[in-house]
């Protein structure tokens, strides 16, 4: 079981340190103590309408919480929205910003809000979506530049935490086991809400380790972790999901001040930079090629001083090499970018450097079962297995027994999560990952894992992204189509040549699709839907 909870610690750190900057979004810069301050407010509001947790869940796809929805872009409120929740020990959970009325219903119906928090400019959604909810969430609405009135029965948020007391709550003791709820992008299907016991969420994903990557345990050492740090995490990815929100939340639990680009609803790779050199950002997540292909463009096309850089770290999508050494070129004391590949189930569970196309190193606690899952795969075992991860990992899907018993298993007594990545565990330990099984296509007999398509086809110069699926084929089962940007990528021809350098003769995609709009979510991953309705208009 975990000990430590992300409001105790920050609030122990806020002691240490209360007038160090916390958080800074354009004009606004929030120290420790004003963050404590303002969360503290939040969670009265939460409490004081009747939002907490209730008896302990039975099952692991059961919560015992009440939940906050965040329904809002990039801006500090989010952050405080995480952090006040789980002071008033409540559940919060990630909404993509783009659903709207009947994605909103789906997730809504799943989750069950008791409250909602989200920016003014969403009022006539939430308004319209609110009134399937039953019981009704309590609403708080963010002002934002949409000019949009103050939506009928909701507070507003700053009025509200004015109207409240800082003090702590009595009687509320936040615990590591409370839950934290992370919904899925939704890639392959429709999103899921994973659990995780915030303590766990802690030790795995958001960094709570020492040196020797050791679970920290104890919250003095925790503190004097925090206190020594002189972190700067400049968080672009939205925090609507993982990538945004695992960055900024470690970046707190390490003792850094989290700095927020201007723009908070997109990527504006110049505004990011200019936020990055001003407030001399040391740290810096990225999401493949969609976020790293702008960025190298920016640097050099720009002057931007960004020699405080020290590190990035790459999750949930692929960066091109070549991009990579770009985007270096412009931080001259950057040690390089790290690529992690993971999931919203299991974390991080294999690392490389950014700039290589090989094999991963495993993560402590990482595995790759065979294929059946009923053992652990050797070094140098020649089977396609699994890629795994014990340790610190979720309890399972909120509401979804089926899919908590089939992706978290126990193997000699290690529960480990199996999210669906196919791999191999070379010789030396290193370990080759293929892909998610729900993207790999089989034609004629043979399966192709699209990710390795697609990342041949992306270091084709000309080609700015690529997508790859199966189409019916009489001939093939299913024959392999790419979609690839711009409208102006090379000849088929080229392609197919380029393809046949590094590729078997059956993995060459078959037709190619082009286009000018963009391939992805708003997350960076993989907008597979997108790519389906171009090759099916095609």
């Amino acid at each position: 079981m975990p000990q430590l909870d992300l409001a105790t610690l920050h609030e122990a750190v806020a002691a240490a340190v209360p007038d160090r900057e916390c958080l800074i979004w354009r004009d606004r810069r929030l120290t420790w103590r004003d963050v404590t301050d303002r969360t503290r407010r939040l969670a009265r509001v939460l409490h004081e309408h009747g939002l907490g947790v209730r008896d302990a869940a039975a099952e692991p796809w059961e919560s015992p919480h009440d939940h906050l929805a965040l329904y809002l872009h990039n801006c500090p409120e989010y952050l405080e929205g995480l952090l006040g929740a789980h002071k008033a020990r409540v559940a919060p959970f990630n909404v993509n910003y783009r659903y709207v009325d009947d994605e909103l219903a789906q997730i809504f119906g799943d989750a069950r809000p008791r409250a909602i928090l989200f920016h003014a400019t969403f009022a006539g959604t939430i308004g319209r979506v609110a009134e399937r909810l039953d019981p009704a969430p309590l609403l708080i609405q963010v002002a934002d530049d949409s000019g949009n009135d103050l939506l009928p029965g909701a507070l507003d948020y700053e009025k509200a935490l004015a109207a409240a007391s800082p003090e702590p709550l009595d009687g509320v003791v936040p615990d590591a086991g409370d839950l934290h709820i992370l919904y899925t992008g939704g890639t392959t299907g429709l999103p899921k809400g994973v659990l995780w016991r915030i303590g766990d969420l802690m030790l795995g994903p958001l960094g709570l380790r020492d040196r020797e990557h050791r679970p920290i345990t104890d919250l003095e050492t925790a503190v004097a972790r925090a206190v020594r740090s002189d972190a700067r995490v400049l968080v672009g990815p939205p925090m609507m999901h993982g990538a945004g929100t695992w960055s900024a939340l470690g970046g707190w639990l390490g003792g850094a001040c989290v700095i927020l680009p201007a723009r908070g609803d997109g990527l504006d790779a110049d505004d990011l930079l200019a936020t990055a050199a001003r407030e001399r950002a040391t740290r810096m997540p990225l999401v493949g090629d969609a976020f790293a292909r702008p960025l190298a463009d920016a640097v050099e096309r720009g002057a931007y001083d960004l020699s405080a850089m020290r590190s990035m770290v790459n999750s949930a999508a692929a960066i091109d090499p070549g991009v990579a050494a770009r985007l270096l070129a412009g931080m001259p004391n950057a040690r390089g970018i790290v690529d992690v590949l993971g999931s919203s189930e299991s974390g991080f569970s294999v690392t490389r450097r950014g700039n290589d196309t090989g094999p991963f190193v495993p993560q402590p606690d990482s595995a790759v079962l065979s294929a059946d899952r009923t053992r652990r795969l050797e070094p140098g075992e020649d089977e396609m297995g699994w890629l795994a991860k014990g340790g610190s990992i979720p309890l399972g899907y909120l509401n979804d027994r089926e899919r908590t018993t089939a992706t978290f298993i126990t193997l000699d007594g290690v529960r480990m999560v199996v999210p669906g990545d196919r791999a191999k565990l070379l010789a030396d330990g290193t370990v080759e990952v293929h892909g998610r099984e729900s993207t790999t296509i089989n034609t004629g007999g043979e399966k192709v894992f699209a990710e390795e398509v697609e990342a041949v086809l992306r270091a084709v110069p000309g080609v700015t992204d690529a997508l790859v699926l199966g189409r019916p084929s009489e001939r093939w089962g299913t024959e392999i189509v790419a979609v690839l940007g711009p409208a102006a990528a090379p000849s088929d021809e080229d392609l197919r040549a380029a393809c046949a350098e590094r590729l078997a003769r059956y993995k060459i995609p078959k037709a190619f699709v082009r286009t000018d709009g963009s391939l992805r979510l708003p997350n960076g991953k993989a907008d597979y839907a997108a790519a389906r309705a171009l090759v099916t208009a095609a």
